[in-house]
């Protein structure tokens, strides 16, 4: 009876391995993505889409590797944005049905339920820390929660139109949030009370990121331009940098000088902010508008999703090295991004022209002339 065990102990060694990959592989969803994050600790990365479902899966970069480990149907409508807290055990979802959920990571169950949340359907999430977390919606509103309490502690509305993003400095003090109207709001919810909105600018301000350990902030705007504050200086911008790209729907700094902007056109571009350039194309999602950016913290990765309805990762390890100098020397312009990533590719359509801005490196000093828009 030992020979047939013997030949299917051989039949399982004769079986191949999965092969190793740069990056996971893509994650096909039955509708389009609004929104990932990874999680904090684990090889886990959470999206929802506009059916309102959320999904949790486990990447691997093995060939069949990523693993759906549950979904979720509680919102009615679109789920706007997922955010894991800091110790990864739960998960935060907003939804256009007005509601905020918090999810147990283990299994997917609903711990807890907001269900009328706002009087306006929800747009951004921001868990500031173990205890706290804000929300904006479509009309403005901004809200503070403490968990312990179970409610919502600070209640504000100084945007006209929809908040976009936020953003809280590392002290837990200043809430920085980018609006529909144009404007940057700032609101001390240490106090609980509103400082200041910036000066308006072209278009809606669609993203913001803390650059320079925290000195600047950027927020990028749905004109295609990249404004820039100074952490003192909330009220009016200290530079902008207008990228040749319809509009700027996301941005995630990746280092304390480069982040990456997800654009309409569906190009993941890598920008270097003071030396203000254009670094290259990280990835694209061919033709479809790019909805959300997440960073990894494991691993050297960035996921994207789209109305491709699609999750894709990127390798982003080539951007810790790249040193951008004041100097740069003019050619001959390419018409397209410089490749970050082998996953990457140029394009030669006409609002690329002109891009092709190089890390300095001695094979890569080729650079076009300044993308700066100073007033």
């Amino acid at each position: 009876m030992a020979a047939p065990e013997q030949a299917y102990s051989s039949e399982e060694e004769t079986e191949p391995e999965p092969r190793p990959r740069d990056t996971p592989e893509d994650i096909s969803l039955e509708a389009a993505a609004n929104t990932v994050a990874f999680h904090p600790c684990r090889d886990v990365l959470a999206a929802g889409d506009v059916d309102g479902d959320v999904y949790l899966y486990s990447y691997s970069c093995l060939e069949g590797g990523n693993k759906e480990l549950w979904s979720s149907g509680h919102h009615l409508k679109s789920c706007r944005e997922v955010s894991f807290s800091h110790d990864g055990q739960k998960l935060f979802t907003v939804s256009k049905d007005k509601s905020i959920h918090i999810l147990s990571v283990e299994e997917g169950r609903l711990v807890t339920r907001f269900s009328k949340a706002h009087n306006s359907a929800l747009n951004s999430l921001l868990v500031i820390d173990e205890h706290l977390f804000a929300t904006g919606d479509d009309r403005g509103e901004l809200k503070v929660w403490d968990l312990r309490k179970g409610t919502s502690i600070m209640e504000m509305k100084q945007h006209e139109e929809y908040i976009s993003d936020m953003a809280v400095d590392g002290n837990k003090k200043l809430l920085l949030t980018t609006s529909g109207d144009g404007t940057m709001g700032v609101f001390n919810i240490r106090r609980r009370r509103f400082e200041l909105l910036s000066e308006p600018q072209n278009g809606d301000l669609s993203a913001i990121a803390l650059m320079k350990r925290g000195k600047k902030v950027a927020c990028g705007s749905s004109e295609g331009t990249i404004y820039l504050f100074n952490w003192d200086g909330f009220g009016a911008t200290s530079d902008r940098f207008a990228l040749k790209a319809e509009s700027i729907d996301c941005m995630v700094p990746v280092t304390e000088s480069i982040v990456c902007t997800g654009c309409t056109d569906g190009v993941i571009r890598a920008v270097n902010i003071l030396p203000n350039r254009v670094i290259g194309s990280v990835g694209q999602h061919v033709g479809e508008p790019i909805e959300q950016l997440a960073k990894c913290h494991t691993g050297p990765f960035l996921a994207s999703c789209a109305h491709d309805q699609k999750v894709k990762f990127w390798d982003i390890s080539s951007l810790n090295s790249v040193i951008v100098d004041d100097y740069r020397k003019k050619k001959k312009k390419s018409g397209q991004l410089k490749s970050l990533s082998h996953k990457a590719f140029g394009t030669g359509e006409d609002f690329f022209a002109g891009l092709r801005e190089e890390a300095a490196e001695p094979k890569d000093e080729d650079s076009s002339g300044t993308e700066t828009d100073s007033d």
